[in-house]
């Protein structure tokens, strides 16, 4: 039987998309796709069926820069609920351990200051890190004896926000790669008891924030009319890199592949102050590449088809 195809829709951009708790990254993904179908799509950086909150949605074009928002600073609202420690370091896990111990609100505030600056950290054994080609939840669920080694780590501030006697909220600021959860299991070792993560929120993913999210429900609605009125820009997820203002000319050549040569005086001073790392060439503020320079040349390594 010949499978139907449905129509695509060129749609470039970022939807920056409030995913609700208990569904996961992919399934929301795969609910906007449904309701815009766009011709590619991904999502910039997993949240669990747990956790809710911020997940920037890449559509066309967009996608090409999906690693640019995985490798954005974020921030966390969570809480831990202490004396007991789970298997995933979440609600969703088996209790592994237990503890009668209940820190003091003064004893929290005496620890966080260790969890603040570049640290290591061991991830939990229910995370998509591969080992041997395999992802580490996969090997757990199997029930296989797994060892993650530790990894550098950078949380820019840690807040105690409200502590209960079985429970406390924090909020953190932190760069790519920490696990909420390897930190809530480290500040309860660090208090001599056990705890897991009883919820989290993203709060923030780079430029993208709670307070500007779209709920999922919007887009399983019938009041979405215009996909492009909720799309925010490609360059997005760039705005910490440099820019080069080109004219149409240069764009051309660098949509061909083209490299332009920047040894002249006169274009040299349009350089921005850094050449050393990616460089974004932007046409009356749309973006055209990301580039290079090199030798005395900008050469294009990502073009974007707009």
């Amino acid at each position: 039987m010949k499978k139907t195809k449905y129509p695509r829709f060129k749609l470039d951009g970022w939807i920056n998309l409030h995913k609700p708790k208990g569904i996961g990254s992919t399934p929301a993904l795969g609910a906007v796709k449904r309701a815009l179908k766009p011709e590619k799509a991904g999502h910039g950086g997993t949240l669990d069926p747990l956790a809710s909150g911020v997940l920037p949605i890449a559509l066309g074009e967009a996608t090409k820069t999906v690693a640019y928002a995985m490798d954005a600073d974020k921030s966390y609202d969570f809480e831990v609920t202490w004396g007991q420690r789970r298997s995933t370091d979440d609600a969703e896990g088996d209790v592994i351990a237990t503890s009668d111990v209940r820190a003091s609100e003064s004893q929290i505030q005496g620890v966080l200051s260790r969890f603040v600056g570049n640290i290591t950290q061991v991830p939990p054994i229910y995370s998509a890190i591969k080992v041997d080609g395999e992802r580490a939840y996969d090997l757990a669920r199997a029930g296989e004896e797994i060892e993650l080694k530790s990894r550098d780590v950078v949380i820019y501030d840690v807040v105690l926000t409200d502590a209960k006697a079985d429970t406390a909220r924090f909020s953190v600021t932190c760069g790519k790669g920490m696990y909420v959860r390897a930190l809530a299991r480290d500040i309860a070792q660090a208090l001599g008891t056990q705890a897991f993560v009883s919820e989290l929120i993203r709060t923030r993913v780079g430029p993208f924030t709670l307070e500007s999210a779209i709920p999922l429900d919007f887009f399983t609605s019938e009041g979405l009319k215009d996909p492009n009125a909720v799309l925010q820009p490609i360059q997005t997820v760039l705005d910490d890199i440099s820019a080069l203002a080109v004219d149409e000319a240069e764009a051309a050549r660098l949509r061909r592949g083209m490299a332009i040569g920047f040894l002249a005086k006169h274009n040299a001073q349009r350089l921005p102050a850094d050449v050393s790392g990616p460089i974004l060439a932007v046409l009356n503020g749309q973006a055209v590449a990301m580039v290079r320079y090199d030798a005395g040349a900008i050469k294009p390594e990502r073009v974007f088809n707009l």
